[in-house]
């Protein structure tokens, strides 16, 4: 169904504004790893899916969005998996560990690049990585975040930046890649606007 869907929506907003796609020969072949991009809408989660194509991104999703039975049933068919921010168990690094394991892509949206929300989950994305060993690749989206900007026909694009390989332990190197996973994601979003302010 998630390839179904993403051919599906590629060629709906391909229709209106095709969104151009930056270095995307930085992301592995194969293997998996984690992608964490910028997020201000849920476009680019669509956008982003269609970017990485054929390869499925397994996104982590806030689990409210499960309680609804509909929305719960189709996110979950796309590769979608519940955390409970507020309070979260094992499950945060357990079933992206093993996605991981089985060379599977886990997306992470962290909400903006500087509220307390987006650097928890920047944290978690540096966790994630320390623990399975695998890259985090930074990646940022400027584009059509709603329906109406679709048809709007806004301009859009994604850029995806080098590997960070996570190879500090303990609390103190969480930190230290987060802001450098912070730092990455805020130079490839002003990369990207120069990218389309130059077209």
């Amino acid at each position: 169904m998630y390839r179904v869907v993403t051919i599906l929506v590629g060629w709906f907003l391909g229709l209106f504004n095709k969104v151009k796609v930056f270095d995307k020969e930085k992301l592995p072949a194969e293997d998996g790893y984690i992608i964490a991009c910028t997020h201000t809408g849920w476009i680019d989660m669509l956008n982003l899916g269609i970017a990485v194509h054929p390869r499925p991104i397994h996104f982590m999703a806030k689990k409210q969005l499960f309680d609804h039975k509909a929305l719960g049933w189709f996110i979950t068919k796309m590769n979608a998996f519940p955390v409970d921010r507020d309070n979260p168990g094992p499950s945060v690094i357990k079933v992206p560990r093993q996605l991981i394991k089985n060379n599977e892509i886990v997306g992470i949206f962290p909400s903006g690049t500087r509220n307390s929300e987006g650097s928890s989950l920047k944290q978690g994305a540096i966790t994630i990585a320390q623990l399975s060993k695998a890259p985090i690749i930074p990646a940022a989206y400027i584009g059509p975040n709603t329906p109406k900007d679709v048809f709007a026909r806004t301009k859009g694009a994604i850029i995806f930046g080098d590997p960070i390989y996570v190879d500090a332990k303990g609390k103190e190197g969480r930190e230290e890649y987060t802001q450098l996973l912070e730092q990455r994601m805020i130079e490839l979003e002003q990369q990207l606007q120069q990218e389309m302010n130059n077209k």
